[in-house]
């Protein structure tokens, strides 16, 4: 299976090393995913399966948690719950999307894992109070096997790891203040904390409370309320990457515009699905409103993650980790407002995340680039890419050679007006001179 990126970039010497095309900073162009080629696509594989796993050990409790609540005599806020989010990779392309879409899908596989893993215990003799701390080891082995990977065949960057890299001077070191505070003070960096919080951190949520909630709601057996969970995060096998999708789709048409607007209407209808699910009666419907909720969340995860890269260059590794902490804090707050509480059931949590999902996803409008636009406004006269990351640098910095990578990433990003305004923009431009946006 091979996938092109719709990324574009000039070729130099040093491209011919990697066995993948790549752009002027040596991502790769193309996707081929039955390859280990190292770096690209082995560092897919050692990325999208080190983080199923961890989100198989993160909520290993989650189907559990009737035999553990019953075990240990727990009340409802007493029952373990988890909440694990990621800094995601920091570039937008359709194998970002499948790595973290596989990635998360551990969520669902645990909630099949780990019964299975719990009943099989049990018919060797041990007792419930036995079975459940030994299948801990399952996942627990699973860490160490990939961790031995990772530490001895990854790689951080496509040329080399970064020290090695930086030691030769291939790389230059930024000074790290200053990485912070233009993520900080990057005011689009909050609100995709906040979106992210309301996409992923429902999700983690939900992957908290949905078995339990088939098992106490619609009296299911521990098996079936897991196997009913799992549909919930298996979805990720193929939404996350498709809301992915849907946003370059959108981009290559309508340029950074389509991306927001995507993110707007998958987040919200994934709002509306849940408090759907909140409200469903039967079983079937129950199902139906899970699923279509599932799909909507994750697909405005890729959604997000489609955008993100294009926030800052310099900072874009604090904002992405800061996104993927949002992504913990919306769980965190959720679970604490809406699933801790006696005073209300869980269907009724159920349709209060709905509402704020939708609530919290309106200040996507508010996001504006200004060589793009934003959801309701067009991009401002004669801005550029070039200027736009540039700005970034002083003008100290700048004589060093030290914003020469995001200029780089500015000339790739050019696709980012849309195809219409791309075609105006080159035919309007002499040769040789970077274009003016249409």
């Amino acid at each position: 299976m091979e996938v092109e990126s719709s990324s574009h970039g000039a070729g130099d010497e040093a491209a011919s090393k990697f066995s993948l095309p790549v752009d002027s900073e040596h991502k790769a162009k193309s996707f081929r995913l039955f390859s280990f080629a190292n770096p690209h696509m082995r560092t897919f594989h050692l990325s999208w399966i080190s983080f199923f796993t961890c989100f198989v050990s993160t909520f290993a409790a989650a189907p559990l948690v009737p035999i553990i609540r019953d075990n240990l005599n727990l009340a409802k806020a007493d029952a373990p719950s988890s909440s694990c989010s990621r800094r995601p990779p920091s570039s937008a392309c359709p194998s970002s999307m499948m790595r973290a879409g596989w990635g998360n899908m551990g969520g669902g596989a645990t909630q099949l894992i780990m019964p299975l893993v719990f009943h099989a215990i049990q018919k060797c003799g041990a007792t419930p109070f036995v079975a459940w701390r030994i299948a801990y080891f399952v996942p627990g082995m699973m860490h160490i096997v990939m961790g031995l990977m990772v530490l001895t065949m990854g790689q951080d960057l496509p040329d080399g790891n970064l020290a090695s890299l930086q030691k030769k001077g291939d790389m230059a070191k930024d000074k790290f203040s200053k990485v912070v505070l233009g993520a900080v003070t990057n005011y689009r960096t909050w609100i995709f904390v906040l979106l992210y919080g309301y996409c992923m951190g429902v999700e983690l949520t939900t992957d908290n409370v949905i078995a339990e909630y088939y098992f106490d709601h619609f009296h299911l057996d521990l098996r079936t309320s897991g196997t009913i969970a799992a549909c919930f995060g298996m979805a990720n096998i193929v939404a996350r990457p498709v809301g992915g999708y849907l946003s370059d789709l959108g981009a290559r048409y309508f340029g950074m515009r389509a991306r927001l607007w995507n993110i707007w209407i998958l987040q919200t209808a994934g709002g509306a699905f849940c408090l759907w699910l909140g409200r469903a009666k039967a079983l079937p419907e129950s199902i139906t409103a899970m699923v279509l909720f599932s799909i909507c969340a994750q697909a405005a995860c890729g959604a997000v993650f489609g955008v993100i890269p294009f926030v800052s260059r310099r900072s874009l590794g604090i904002i992405s980790g800061l996104s993927g902490a949002g992504g913990n804090f919306g769980a965190g707050l959720t679970q604490l407002l809406f699933f801790t509480s006696s005073k209300y059931g869980t269907g009724r949590g159920l349709e209060y995340m709905g509402i704020m999902i939708m609530a919290c996803t309106l200040p996507v409008a508010l996001v504006h680039f200004p060589q793009w636009g934003s959801m309701l406004l067009p991009p401002n006269a004669n801005a550029t890419e070039e200027d736009f990351y540039a700005a970034e640098w002083t003008e100290e910095e700048k004589k060093k050679g030290l914003h020469i990578p995001g200029q780089k990433f500015a000339e790739n990003s050019r696709s980012e007006r849309g195809r219409r305004n791309v075609i105006l923009a080159t035919a309007s431009t002499p040769p040789n001179n970077t274009p003016q946006h249409a």
